[in-house]
């Protein structure tokens, strides 16, 4: 991924500006199927609108010093239903309800046939990323079994067989993303969580198809949710799923641990993986000083060689404001050159 120590990365998404969304809008809800009235530009000139946001994330994570860098997610309404509601076989306009990780009944997109991936969806999101940076850079997916969970499916009467149709359609938009120019595809799987038993079934099964073939570095994300969604006192103190993902064929695993301070010893179980390890916390706008992220990294070392951690923030930071998500990252970068000075 990067050749020297503690490389910085970003998970996903960085904060939209208050020109391009109704950031009020979006504040308490993560949208499942499409949610076009938050955006504050017509159509016409949206994507256009969308670009200049992205050149603003873009700079932001450089001028921070990220080694690793993302689009910043700009076009997305959230990290999966641009994704999922391109597919075909989904009703988006009658959508169907399942129950969230809060309890709350949630409107999610309809399952009524076979669902198939029709033609590219982020693949000019990753040329436009590609085009605009000589970072290294990486562009996220959905997970398939997060997106059958995310999900009311009316036609397979089986979610196994609907996460493994997902993953079909999340391995051809990955290859076309690599061909693109991605240096790293990362896959967001948060809801292995919310159904462990299933998630023992088949979530690996699932990921290990969305990958295959992929010949560039990979990773596999896991959270409790964004903070602006899922208070931290709501957080458990550990993860239902995380040592299965050992045997996924993913090179790098994702976990959130600044927020809920979970005991970081789980991180031995996923050997060899490297480890993308959350040591910013999302749910506290006070920006930590380099230190404190210095000492957040101290702490995964003592379960991880220092050549598999990548600090990151605990998830993507779509709802911080920008300027505390720049201060963040900048006290990550250094942080993390705090850190690599005492390994020189």
């Amino acid at each position: 991924m990067a050749e020297k120590l503690f490389p910085t990365t970003v998970v996903g998404s960085y904060p939209q500006p208050d020109w391009l969304v109704d950031r009020k809008m979006l504040s308490k809800v993560v949208p499942r199927v499409r949610m076009k009235e938050m955006w504050r530009v017509a159509d016409e000139w949206l994507e256009q609108a969308q670009d200049d946001a992205t050149i603003v994330a873009i700079r932001a994570m450089e001028r921070a010093g990220i080694d690793v860098i993302t689009d910043g997610e700009m076009r997305r309404e959230s990290y999966s239903n641009r994704f999922a509601t391109a597919l075909d076989g989904v009703d988006i306009a009658n959508p169907g309800f399942v129950k969230a990780r809060s309890g709350q009944q949630t409107p999610v997109p309809r399952i009524v046939g076979k669902v198939r991936r029709n033609g590219p969806v982020e693949v000019r999101d990753m040329q436009f990323l590609r085009a605009n940076t000589d970072r290294i850079a990486k562009i996220t997916l959905p997970g398939p079994f997060t997106m059958s969970q995310q999900a009311k499916d009316e036609h397979y009467k089986d979610a196994e067989a609907l996460a493994m149709d997902m993953a079909a359609a999340v391995n051809e938009e990955a290859h076309d993303l690599v061909r693109a120019g991605a240096d790293v595809i990362q896959l967001d799987e948060p809801w292995v969580r919310n159904d462990p038993d299933s998630a023992r079934r088949y979530a690996v099964k699932a990921i290990n198809r969305a990958l295959e073939g992929i010949k560039v570095p990979t990773a596999v994300h896991l959270c409790f949710g964004y903070a602006a969604v899922v208070p931290g006192e709501t957080k458990p103190s550990g993860y239902s799923f995380l040592a299965e993902l050992a045997d996924t064929t993913a090179t790098m695993i994702s976990i959130e641990s600044a927020q809920p301070k979970i005991d970081l010893g789980v991180l031995a179980d996923l050997a060899p993986k490297k480890i993308m390890l959350g040591v910013l916390d999302l749910s506290d706008i006070v920006v930590e000083t380099p230190q404190r992220v210095a000492e957040r990294i101290r702490l995964g070392l003592k379960h991880v060689s220092p050549d598999r951690l990548i600090p990151a923030p605990d998830c993507g930071m779509k709802y911080l404001p920008r300027e505390v998500a720049f201060g963040k990252l900048k006290a990550m970068v250094e942080g993390a050159a705090l850190v690599r000075a005492e390994y020189t």
